[in-house]
């Protein structure tokens, strides 16, 4: 997470106020930043909740921990996205052991091995990953069973641009090491993945990237499946206008950064903490 003079909500709002964006939070500990992204988690799934991304016991999404780098933190499953608060987390590590100390569990202690398999192998094989998703939303998972990756049919799909992958290939349930390993690898260094017949995939360096980047892509497909339904067609198949190729490169430059992607993804969590009225308070 990188460093900013920003440390609590009066110090964001000055920003704003000044006209300045807002920066990540910095922390006098370790400790005091895992008390945060454990809140923040919560939040993620709470706004996943909230926009539907839920499949019955079906979805996960994971941080890393900042103080046991090769632990992430996840959720249990079993319980539904908007339920969920930072008591209800797991620790676990790559190699599939719980933290029993450190994950109090309130309500279920399960752990999802899908989540274990496909977040591990993220985790692990990209250091430069904080934050991944995993659900089932219902355009990611309809698009996906097209076997194809996103056309650039509008300027959000230029956030994707060069930095989305088709995993092809539908294997079953994701419960064995091997596919792990074979979503890892087909990801690369990319942040965003179609899992063919299965959903979408997204990790990123923040919790607010990702959860933005998750939408933003969902709504992608969403775009497409309307587009190239409505589209007039002949013998060369769906006749929608593609943006060029240098006008999507040097347009996914910004709306694809990572940078751009926490700035919009923090808009779905103030939105949350209006709705809620529950903030992170942070210590002095």
């Amino acid at each position: 997470m990188s460093s900013a003079s920003a440390k609590n909500d009066e110090l964001f709002q000055s920003k704003a106020l000044r006209g300045e964006m807002a920066s990540p939070p910095s922390f006098e500990t370790k400790e005091e930043e895992r008390e945060w992204v454990k809140f923040r988690l919560a939040q993620a799934f709470r706004i996943f909740g909230n926009h539907g991304y839920t499949e019955g016991p079906a979805g996960h999404i994971t941080v890393r921990d900042p103080i046991l780098p090769d632990n992430f933190w996840v959720n249990p499953m079993g319980l539904h996205f908007k339920l969920i608060q930072p008591d209800d987390l797991l620790l676990v590590d790559h190699a599939g052991t719980v933290n029993e100390q450190l994950s109090l569990g309130r309500r279920n202690r399960i752990l999802n091995r899908a989540a274990f398999v496909i977040h591990s192998k993220i985790h692990t094989a990209r250091p430069d990953v904080l934050c991944a998703a995993h659900t089932h939303s219902m355009y990611g998972k309809a698009f996906s069973a097209l076997g194809k990756p996103l056309d650039m049919l509008t300027q959000d799909s230029t956030a994707f641009y060069e930095d989305h992958v088709l995993y092809d290939q539908f294997n079953g349930m994701v419960v064995e090491d091997d596919e792990g390993d074979a979503i890892a690898a087909a990801m690369g260094t990319k942040k965003a993945a179609i899992l063919q017949n299965h959903g979408l995939l997204v990790a990123t360096s923040s919790i607010e990237a990702t959860v933005h980047f998750y939408m933003a892509l969902e709504r992608c497909c969403q775009a497409q499946l309307l587009a190239d339904a409505a589209a007039q067609h002949d013998a060369s198949g769906p006749m929608t206008k593609k943006i060029r190729v240098e006008e999507a490169r040097e347009t996914g430059r910004v709306m694809g950064a990572q940078r751009a992607g926490w700035f919009a993804g923090s808009m779905e969590f103030e939105l949350l903490e209006h709705q809620e009225g529950v903030r992170y308070k942070f210590k002095n």
